[in-house]
């Protein structure tokens, strides 16, 4: 049999067998070899593999108003403190949207300016 055949469409093919084969053909002892020596988790020098994600916030205590911030949500309380941060970038959100309608921008230019507004927001200490 030729190394490829001409099929009906005018296209070649090298596979002769059926999918039972091409499945567990040949090569099916190399690619399970693979599977099996492949390592799962990778060492790069002394440092302790990581176990999962890490928690907690890590603005905490960085940006000018970040002890402000800190304060008020401690007088707050946590979950009342988190709705109305949630309120104020929703907002803040709406405002950025209307401006991007006025100036003509489109939806891409309006994400990466709230996307700049977090980052701003992250900087100066608003998200800690």
């Amino acid at each position: 049999m030729a190394a490829s055949s001409l099929s009906a469409t005018g296209f070649t093919s090298s596979f002769h067998g059926t999918w039972g084969t091409s499945i567990a053909g040949e090569d099916y002892p190399t690619m399970v070899m693979l599977v099996k020596t492949a390592p799962t988790r990778v060492r790069i020098g002394n440092k302790p593999l990581r176990t999962g994600p890490m928690m907690g916030n890590v603005n905490e205590g960085k940006g000018i108003f970040a002890p402000l911030v800190v304060v008020i949500r401690n007088i707050v309380g946590k979950k009342r403190f988190n709705q109305l941060r949630g309120k104020a970038i929703a907002l803040h959100s709406q405002v950025i949207t209307e401006f991007c309608k006025s100036i003509g921008a489109d939806a891409k230019q309006r994400q990466g300016l709230i996307r700049l507004a977090k980052k701003n927001g992250e900087k100066l200490g608003f998200l800690a």
